[in-house]
């Protein structure tokens, strides 16, 4: 959630707090806050056992960073290195996976692929994803197959007009005619 969201979340609630003082039922409150009615339902209970104190924001939710201020310091300072700097010398890219492992190596703490994702936006990088190229590739040869040999492999696909609608629905036997063309109208159907 964005601070401005955060924000206006926590002013409902308080606005929500000022309606039950005033006695307004929940429904109501929902109504008028335009929030759902479990929450308004919810924002009261709270409100009922603790008071507006209770409604106040508790801060962002989830879990909190593994590493302190000065690790996330020394962290962005490796980041800036580069990779080869951490052994990392055949392309200079910060992947996630490559964080996550600098994180564990330096300051012996486990973290996820998508949590070092995270992290590296809190710290305003973001991950590259490297190219997945041989290095022997010969482009010229590529895109002269391209344009020979796929071309011929390739095939030239379904016509715009071949497409078809009918329905899912298999037609009950009531619906079927007796005869249809072709039925031979002396045979019994079975």
């Amino acid at each position: 959630m964005t601070v401005a969201g955060r924000v206006r979340r926590e002013s409902v609630r308080m606005q929500a707090a000022e309606l039950f003082e005033q006695e307004v039922k929940p429904p109501e409150v929902a109504r008028r806050l335009r929030v759902s009615l479990k929450s308004a339902y919810q924002w009261h209970q709270l409100w009922r056992e603790g008071g507006g104190g209770a409604l106040s924001s508790r801060g962002p939710s989830g879990s909190r960073c593994r590493l302190s201020p000065r690790c996330l310091e020394k962290l962005a300072a490796y980041l800036e290195q580069g990779p080869a700097a951490h052994g990392w010398v055949e392309d200079q890219v910060w992947t996630a996976a490559r964080v996550a492992m600098l994180i564990g190596r330096k300051f012996h703490v486990s973290y996820s692929v998508s949590g070092a994702t995270r992290l590296m936006h809190r710290l305003g990088f973001s991950p590259q994803v490297p190219a997945r190229r041989v290095a022997e590739r010969d482009e010229q040869a590529v895109t002269a197959w391209k344009e020979a040999t796929w071309a011929e492999v390739k095939g030239p696909g379904r016509p715009a007009g071949a497409t078809s609608a009918s329905r899912t629905k298999q037609a009950s036997p009531a619906d079927r005619p007796e005869a249809g063309p072709g039925d031979d109208a002396d045979t019994p159907r079975s």
